[in-house]
């Protein structure tokens, strides 16, 4: 059974940082590019990053772009996002997923299979 499991998140100043980690189990991991999304209230769900297979390549949104890093531990089953330099407008629920990269700047979940996510709030 593919699992997803998020933690990291919590309640951040502006200007501070969380590290966000993604549990994977029940599929072959390092076959897999993984990415997360975030959706806040009112608004669309947002690819924030994607990762390929090996880590080789990577694709972030514009909106976090020179903030937020990700990384992929294949040895260990886990993806990370490492969020620096927070601000309010990145209040959402991030969720991990499979992900399909498209060219260099396209970022698609696989609804099917994702976490449940974790809460980020930033807020002074």
């Amino acid at each position: 059974q593919v699992q997803f499991v998020e933690s990291g998140g919590g309640l951040v100043q502006p200007g501070g940082s969380l590290r966000l980690s993604c549990a994977a189990s029940g599929f072959g991991f390092g076959y897999y590019a993984i990415g997360w999304f975030r959706q806040a209230p009112g608004k669309e769900r947002e690819g924030v990053s994607c990762i390929s297979t090996a880590g080789g390549r990577t694709i972030y949104a514009d909106s976090v772009k020179g903030r937020f890093t990700i990384s992929k531990d294949n040895a260990k089953n886990t993806v990370y996002l490492q969020m620096n330099s927070l601000k309010p407008e990145d209040t959402a629920v991030y969720y991990c997923a499979l992900a399909t990269l498209r060219g260099s700047t396209d970022c698609e979940d696989n609804p099917d299979y994702r976490g449940q996510g974790t809460q980020v709030t930033v807020s002074s």
